[in-house]
Parts: structure tokens; C-alpha cells; sequence
């Protein structure tokens, strides 16, 4: 059985053991890709320990643009001894296997309906490199340069890649392009190339930049204006972390002392960084804190003061799968309810739900004006596959006339003005009362807060109408962040009629490849990528236009359906989950497949296929 031939249009995975310096190979491999103009996505697949188990790099390849995950393997570069059963059945039927041929294959690993490519990568090593670590190292870029050759890529730019990635470290770069040349001499020497899938030059990436999630939020509230981070290490958001600080040492930096203008804290654990984030705004700081949903389990009670005392505080919620320790280094959007309502009591959060590294970088500046311009929490929802990935993304964009949004700040000059000032009070209707920072007038203005029923004016009571009077401004607030928040992203097909999609966050990519196999199967849907919770108006009116909409997410509880139903009052009879939660990111095969399985059973005749 062979594949049809194909250019730009497979997936490569490379099956290694953790900490053997293959994700310097794997990562060249992905960069020549993008550099060579030619769409596609990497996801690395790693396990929770330091060394020792298997990871996986999976590369997809797309001319067309569909770089969310797809079934089956095409290419496998199988070099971990410990997962090569597995691998090996991972292999699309007609697909192929590079595998150490060091050693002979034994017969149990046979299969007839794939090819297997054997390169003695070990033994290539062994041979040339003396030393038992740059035997190892070596080996690596031998199989990248047989599989270079094999999907007959440019060499030119895999050894410009080279080049650029060991510029500080000069003497490094001409035994890896020994070593590439080894792996590729060995290819046209003793197999027949390329494969019948290639890789050729596209244009497809001009004007695109290859950026992580993480990267980009970190970028964003370096823009947006944070002075004051902190946090505790957790994955997968440790990287937001050390980026702002990596482009804080860069960017943040006093002309005249040459120190960082920045504060960032590496606290004792999540509750104690939440807390001196908590304090940093009410001072007046832009301040965040990055951390996953196990650290959000922690810091509830501190959300709960914020949320209560109002107080601004931008949290970047780097999603991995749970409960407990769960899958800490795998992708879920499984905190989207513990996040929405999050802490003790009535309360409820703003909820910012990016796609793209661009969305992050955006959504951060956001995240940062929302919760001035409301005072209170708001929750940027990333997770593993957008944070720690690499995607292509359009480019950032920044208007240096930006002016950010810090809310309702009273003035001493304001102070001395009003007759009274009552922090709780609701001067414009709107539910958000007026600040100020300690310290703006000698006399007036806020000097403590409290996380305890009080009047308009701060005086701490336990009479229940006070209460209400409070909560009830609270909800008149959370009706006026719905104008506030990021609007839905809105597709219409000029056939949908009773079908709708709605998507979030990084089912965005499998969504669109999704929308494109309905459609070929005459299957017609609107489709929505919300953005934002509270939903807004759009959202609202979406819902009530369709009558069966899949809704399409990353848990097992299905919770975004659920809000949705709770938020808007719908009966849940009109939503029809597409639900994964294995870890990895969900695929476009999945979605149209669910879809089409329901509308077979529901709507057999609407189907055509």
C-alpha cells in the first residue's frame, strides 16, 4: 500500500526519550518548515518528569492553511525503545516508519500495510563522534538530515536554521552539518527518495512570525503596562512568567540605573502571589499573576477579595488536564466553570478566551484594562497546546498613541471637589463605583479595604439591605461588562439553515478544518467562536437563531454548554456536545464525525451523503 504523492500535506512525528537533546533536532525541523513558507503547526508532546519516559514532536504540514491536529501519522521517525509498539501503530496504512536500524528489527514489530525506512542512526554516530554524549546529541541531527532528504526539503535552509540556532556557539555548527550530511549521504546512498510526500517551497507563511501562546501573552502585558508580576511555577504557565521577565530585561529598563522598572516575584506558592497581586493594584500597580487551574483551585479565596473588595486583578489561567495533579503536561479547557465562578459565594468573572498567539498578546492588554475598568478579577483562559506551542501567527500590532484604560480613578483635585466620597457607591448607574489610590489626598479618598459587608461609603454592617444594595450593584456591573468584553467571531454560510457550531480557544483551529469537511459533505452551519464571558448580546442572539447547535470544547462535562444554558436561560435540548478530553487537542476528523453521526441518526434526510 503506498500514499498518493503529495506535496505539503502530511504529519511527521518523532517518538524520543525525554532529555536526549532531540528537541533541538525536532525544533529545526519545524523552523525550516515555517521558513521554507510552508503553513503548519507543532505540538510537543512531553511527559511530567525530568528524563527518562517518551515524548512525541508532531508536526503537521498543510499547504491550505489547516494546521489543527489530524488523525494518523504519516511519517514516523520512531527512536524511543519504550513506545515503538505504540508508534508503530499510530502509522496511517501506506504511511512509513524511520526507525534506528542499528540493530535488527525483530518480527514482532511487522506490519504489512506501512513501510518501514531503517537508517543506522546510532551506529552512523558511533562512528563518527567519540564522545558518548555527542553520540547521542549527533544522532539526532542524523535522522534530520535522512528525513530532510527523504521529504526532499531544502537543505540550504535546514543548515541556515543551523547556523542561526548556534550563532553564539560557532564551533557547534560544523559537526551538525556533518551530521545532517551524514543522515542524508546514508538516504541517497542506500534507499530510494524522496517519498512519495514532499515539501516544497510556498508563500504561504510571508508576513507570519512562529511565536508560542505564552510568549505573545507575556509580550502583551509588557505592552499593556504591567509593572508587578507574580507567581508561582506551575506548568504549563511557568514560560509566561520567565518570558515577561526575559523581555522585561530587554525592554523594562532604567536608562540612568540600568535595573528593571518591573517587579516580579517568585512567591512561596499561588495563594501568597495572587495576595501580592491583590495588593500591588490596590496601590495602583498594573499587576498580574500567571498560574493553571490547580492554582486557581488555590487561589479562590483570594478571588473572592478581589471580586468583593473590587479591586483589579489581570490572572492568566493556563488550562492542563485535571482534577488534582491530573495531566499537568497535557491541553484541556477543563477550568472554564471553576474559573466563571470561582470562590465562595455569588460571584462570577470575566472571562477572556483567546485562539491565537495574537489573540493572547491582545487579550492580555485587555485582561489588564478590563479588570481597571470594572475592578475585579478578570481571567485570561489559555491552555497547554496555545501556551507552550509554537503557531503561526499574523503579526502584532501596537498603536504607541495607546492610551490604557485604568477606570474610574478619583484625583485629589476630584476629591476635594466631591462633598462625600463613598467607594461603593453607584455615582453613574452603572454598578462601578469610584477608586483612588492610597495616598492621593492627604484627608480623603480610600486608605484600607476589607473583604467584608459594608455601605456605599466602606462603613462595615451586617444589615442585610446594605448587603443587597451592594450585590445588587455587582450585578448591575457584570450587565455592563457584557458591552465591554470581546465580541464573538460570527461565520455565516449562505445554505445553514438549522445547524450552528460554536467553538472557543484552541478548538478554533480544528473547527475551521471541521467546517470545511461539512460543507464537501453538504452539511451547512453558521458557526460562532465566543470570546468572552459574560456572553454578549451576539452570542445571545446566535442561540436563539438556530435550532440544534454542536457545541464543541475540550472537557468532559461539557462546560461552556452548560453555561451557556444556565447564562441564557435555553433549554438544554437545543445544544449537542463534541466533547475530547484524552489530552491531546482535539481534531477536525472528530468534530465532522460526531456531527455527521448525530444529523445520520437525527436528521437523516438532510443527508446527501
Amino acid at each position: 500500500m503506498h500514499l498518493k504523492p503529495k506535496a505539503n500535506d502530511c504529519v511527521v512525528r518523532f517518538a524520543n526519550v525525554n532529555g536526549t537533546g532531540s528537541a533541538s533536532a525536532n525544533g529545526i525541523f519545524a523552523k525550516a518548515l515555517f521558513r521554507m513558507g510552508v503553513p503548519i503547526s507543532a505540538k510537543n508532546i512531553f511527559p511530567s518528569n525530568i528524563q527518562g519516559l517518551p515524548t512525541w514532536y508532531e508536526v503537521r504540514i498543510n499547504e491550505n492553511g489547516f494546521i489543527g491536529r489530524r488523525e494518523g501519522i504519516d511519517v514516523m521517525v520512531a527512536v524511543n525503545p519504550q513506545s515503538f509498539h505504540r508508534d508503530i501503530e499510530n502509522v496511517r496504512p501506506g504511511g512509513y516508519l524511520i526507525y534506528d536500524s542499528s540493530k535488527p528489527l525483530h518480527d514482532i514489530f511487522h506490519r504489512e500495510d506501512i513501510h518501514f525506512i531503517g537508517v543506522p542512526m546510532m551506529k552512523l554516530s558511533m562512528e563518527k563522534f567519540q564522545i558518548p554524549r555527542q553520540q547521542q546529541l549527533f544522532k539526532n541531527i542524523i535522522y534530520l538530515g535522512a528525513v530532510v532528504t527523504l521529504l526532499d526539503m531544502d537543505m540550504a535552509v535546514v543548515k541556515e536554521i543551523i547556523a542561526e540556532q548556534f550563532a553564539k556557539k560557532e564551533k557547534l555548527i560544523p559537526p551538525n552539518y556533518e551530521a545532517l550530511d551524514i543522515g542524508a549521504n546514508y538516504v541517497k546512498a542506500n534507499l530510494d527518495y524522496p517519498l512519495p510526500l514532499t515539501v516544497k517551497h510556498s508563500d504561504k507563511n510571508e508576513g507570519k512570525i512562529f511565536i508560542d501562546g505564552n510568549a505573545a501573552t507575556a509580550l502583551g502585558l509588557l505592552y499593556g503596562g504591567a509593572t508587578v508580576a507574580a507567581w508561582y511555577p506551575i506548568t504549563p504557565s511557568t514560560s509566561v512568567a520567565k518570558a515577561f521577565t526575559d523581555f522585561s530585561k530587554k525592554y523594562r529598563v532604567d536608562p540612568e540605573t540600568g535595573k528593571m522598572n518591573v517587579a516580579i516575584i517568585q512567591a512561596e506558592d499561588e495563594l501568597a502571589a495572587i495576595g501580592m497581586v491583590i495588593g500591588a493594584a490596590w496601590n495602583g500597580s498594573r499587576a498580574f499573576t500567571a498560574t493553571s487551574g490547580a492554582g486557581v483551585s488555590l487561589m479562590n479565596e483570594f478571588i473572592g477579595l478581589a471580586y468583593f473588595a473590587e479591586i483589579p486583578v489581570a490572572l492568566i489561567n493556563v488550562q492542563r488536564g485535571g482534577p488534582s495533579t491530573g495531566m499537568p503536561t497535557r491541553t484541556q479547557q477543563a477550568d472554564v466553570m471553576s474559573s466563571a465562578y470561582a470562590s465562595h459565594g455569588d460571584t462570577k468573572h470575566v472571562l477572556l478566551f483567546p485562539s491565537t498567539p495574537k489573540e493572547c498578546f491582545e487579550m492580555a492588554v485587555q485582561c489588564l484594562d478590563l479588570s481597571e475598568r470594572l475592578q475585579t478579577p478578570v481571567i485570561l483562559m489559555s491552555d497547554l497546546d496555545l501556551g507552550m506551542n509554537e503557531h503561526i501567527s499574523d503579526p502584532f500590532e501596537w498603536d504607541p498613541e495607546y492610551n490604557y484604560d485604568r477606570g474610574k480613578v478619583y484625583s485629589a483635585e476630584d476629591l476635594e471637589r466631591i462633598e462625600s466620597f463613598g467607594r461603593y457607591l453607584d455615582v453613574d448607574g452603572d454598578g462601578i463605583p469610584y477608586r483612588t489610590y492610597p495616598g492621593t489626598h492627604p484627608t480623603k479618598g480610600s486608605f484600607f479595604t476589607r473583604g467584608t459587608s459594608r455601605d456605599e461609603y466602606a462603613r462595615y454592617t451586617e444589615q442585610g439591605d446594605a448587603y443587597v444594595r451592594n450585590v445588587d450593584r455587582l450585578t448591575r456591573k457584570w450587565e455592563t461588562s457584557k458591552s465591554l468584553v470581546p465580541k464573538p467571531k460570527i461565520k455565516r454560510h449562505a445554505m445553514a439553515k438549522e445547524f450552528a457550531i460554536i467553538f472557543f480557544g484552541t478548538t478554533y483551529y480544528a473547527a475551521l478544518e471541521a467546517m470545511e469537511l461539512l460543507t464537501t459533505n453538504k452539511i451547512y452551519a453558521d458557526a460562532m467562536c465566543i470570546k468572552a464571558f459574560p456572553f454578549t448580546e451576539d452570542v445571545e442572539a446566535f442561540v436563539s437563531e438556530h435550532e440544534t447547535i454542536f457545541v464543541i470544547e475540550q472537557n468532559k462535562d461539557g462546560q461552556m454548554k452548560q453555561m451557556l444554558v444556565n447564562e441564557l436561560n435555553v433549554a438544554p435540548s437545543k445544544f449537542v456536545s463534541v466533547l475530547n478530553y484524552d489530552g491531546m487537542p482535539i481534531t477536525a476528523d472528530k468534530i465532522f464525525e460526531t456531527i455527521n453521526l448525530n444529523i445520520k441518526k437525527n436528521h437523516p434526510e438532510l443527508l446527501s451523503i
